[in-house]
């Protein structure tokens, strides 16, 4: 059994629900992107992101984003979404997914997320705060000045 998730901090976990499919039988390409949203939320309440946001108004909005599908998942299943954040800038972060089928012990896809920090108060860019960048690092695991630049 390969461990595709064996690099990523955080994993979300849930059931391939029959209302995911579509009428080729298989999930439908958008329910992918739910199970991101739901993993990405999952990371950004372990580095304490919307505490901060609530107390600054300044708080993640997407850029953009992107999956590639590797294999086609069906009801039944339960998959693993591994979250990890791959890079840092001044005013953004890249998060990486992974969703795995347990079904059938294979990569199902991967996706990736372009964030930038946004002042929802000023409605303008913001930077990334020390704070939450600290938070990233610690969940990261990386060593001191060693985040991955973007």
């Amino acid at each position: 059994m390969i461990n595709f998730l064996a690099d990523f901090p955080v994993i979300y976990e849930t059931d391939v629900v029959w209302g995911d499919m579509d009428a080729f039988q298989h999930v439908n390409n958008v329910a992918y992107f739910r199970y991101f949203e739901s993993a990405r939320i999952r990371y950004i309440e372990r580095i304490d992101m919307m505490e901060e946001m609530e107390r600054t108004g300044v708080g993640p909005i997407i850029h953009s984003q992107s999956c590639r599908y590797r294999y086609p998942l069906t009801y039944p299943d339960r998959i693993q979404v591994g979250v990890r954040v791959s890079g840092v800038g001044l005013d953004r972060f890249i998060i990486q997914y992974r969703v795995v089928s347990a079904r059938h012990d294979l990569l199902a896809a991967e996706g990736e997320t372009l964030v930038v920090m946004y002042d929802y108060r000023r409605k303008q860019k913001a930077e990334l705060s020390p704070t939450i960048r600290e938070a990233i690092q610690r969940l990261q695991d990386w060593r001191p000045g060693a985040i991955p630049a973007i």
